[in-house]
């Protein structure tokens, strides 16, 4: 699974850190961060997290 977000759409709701907190997170200025190929016991939460996202910012590749 590989995961890409749009940063030019991403408008830092969070829904996507409230849905995979283990995945997305921000930094100190309210940036952005997730782990682009998260664990794969981790693979049921990013397609939600991804749904969540109010800008459709979150592209998610190659789910199982």
């Amino acid at each position: 699974m590989k995961i890409t977000v749009d940063m030019n759409l991403c408008e830092s709701h969070g829904q996507c850190v409230f849905a995979a907190p283990e995945v997305f997170s921000f930094d100190d200025d309210d940036y952005l961060l997730y782990d682009a190929e998260p664990d794969p016991a981790l693979y049921a939460k990013v397609p939600q997290a991804a749904a969540a996202c109010p800008v459709r910012a979150i592209l998610v590749e190659g789910t199982p």
